[in-house]
């Protein structure tokens, strides 16, 4: 669903493990303690790979 309420944030790790260690880290932890009260439902987390890149 794309609106003016809808935000996405796009981190970038080397690997599948910093990805998981950043997931489940003490930042996680504590944004998702506090999702009630910053969100109108739970923050949706979507793993996704990048297949390609073009650089400049």
């Amino acid at each position: 669903m794309n609106s003016s309420s809808t935000y996405g944030i796009f981190d970038v790790f080397g690997d599948n493990s910093g990805r998981e260690a950043h997931l489940s880290g003490r930042v996680a932890e504590a944004l998702m303690a506090q999702a009630p009260d910053l969100f109108d439902s739970t923050p949706k987390i979507e793993k996704i790979d990048v297949l390609a890149t073009k650089l400049p």
